[in-house]
């Protein structure tokens, strides 16, 4: 955990887009900690084709400059490369990465940078979504201990786009000392947590390999699901905000929202209210940087629709007595949302919207 202030930056950066296919909002707040550094993308539109979109946010590490660098630049990287336009979207997307953190590496005012970041994007085409992300740690966590995620909603259920912690750490391990490296203490060189980053140059100076067989390395994962008429959002977040609720936790936040017509842009900022913690003195969760971007699949209808469908099939899920519980018929997975009943901080700490 970072140094924080005495009191958390509240004032939020939110923004709205909106098509005849997709509804989307987006905020993000420096909270408690000295510096902002989350960067995020949306990009509407992409290509010549309207039902097409990229989002993207990146958590960054050791300052801002890397994660910015990204925001501006990655989906130009990806969207503008021949592979892309080919329709070879994923080989597209892994050149991306390594050519963007290539131009970084070659650029004066980056190449001694000592930032990092990771990426978690998602690109909508073709009735597809590819997630994309540069994140891989060499130990596992346990408990709600997430990294930047992205979710989708389908008919009310979640369905994962990112996967934390991925179980290949021998593989990771085998290219570290490869590239001359060492793991300490579960981290790369006894210092970075993370094996995979755009930016963090320092670990990517070995001329015989190539960049995808650096100690880090910016070397892309990517998912691909079929878009269905059954969904209903995408949400993607940085770790500020998964480290406080699950996956489970924000889809019913988000979806109870959209049932009540409360539009995506402020349905962003009353999660980020609802992660923040109401003091740092334990250094604890709901003290990092936020940033969500919600993207609402309206397939050619209205939000109005969209909100119907929510609320519709919300009035099928059955109440435990006390009312803290709710239990999805869907896949009888009983969630806690006592917790997430009210946006607010628990100390009742007013939040300025910009």
């Amino acid at each position: 955990m970072g140094q924080t202030l005495s009191e958390p930056v509240t004032q939020k950066t939110t923004s709205k887009q909106e098509n005849k296919f997709f509804k989307v909002g987006s905020s993000c707040m420096q909270g408690w900690r000295i510096n902002m550094e989350d960067a995020h993308t949306e990009k509407l539109d992409i290509g010549d084709e309207k039902n097409s979109a990229f989002f993207a946010v990146y958590d960054g590490h050791g300052g801002p400059k890397v994660a910015e660098y990204a925001g501006n630049n990655l989906h130009n990287k990806i969207l503008n490369h021949p592979l892309f336009k080919n329709g070879q979207i994923d080989d597209a997307i892994k050149k991306g990465f390594l050519d963007l953190d290539q131009d970084m590496l070659n650029d004066e005012d980056m190449k001694e940078e000592l930032a990092g970041t990771t990426a978690i994007c998602v690109i909508l085409k073709d009735d597809k979504i590819y997630c994309v992300d540069v994140l891989n740690f060499l130990f596992f966590k346990k408990g709600n201990v997430g990294d930047s995620r992205a979710i989708a909603s389908v008919k009310g259920c979640v369905q994962e786009l990112s996967h934390d912690h991925k179980p290949n750490n021998e593989l990771e391990m085998k290219r570290i000392s490869a590239a001359g490296g060492w793991v300490e203490f579960n981290r790369v060189n006894g210092n970075l947590a993370l094996s995979r980053a755009l930016g963090d140059f320092v670990f990517k100076r070995n001329e015989a390999k190539k960049p995808e067989e650096q100690i880090v390395t910016a070397f892309p994962e990517v998912e691909i699901k079929n878009i269905t008429k059954d969904h209903e959002f995408l949400v993607l977040a940085c770790d500020g905000i998964w480290d406080v609720l699950t996956n489970e936790d924000v889809l019913d936040f988000v979806r109870t929202r959209i049932a009540q017509l409360i539009p995506p842009e402020k349905i962003c900022e009353d999660l980020m209210t609802r992660c923040l913690a109401p003091d740092c003195m334990m250094g604890g969760l709901g003290c990092d940087n936020m940033t969500v971007v919600i993207v609402c699949f309206l397939h050619g209808e209205s939000y109005e629709k969209l909100a119907e469908k929510c609320k519709l099939s919300s009035s099928n899920q059955s109440h435990s007595q006390n009312g803290s519980k709710i239990m999805l018929n869907s896949n009888n997975k009983t969630h806690n949302l006592s917790s997430i009943n009210s946006s607010k901080p628990s100390s009742g700490i007013q939040l300025k919207t910009s």
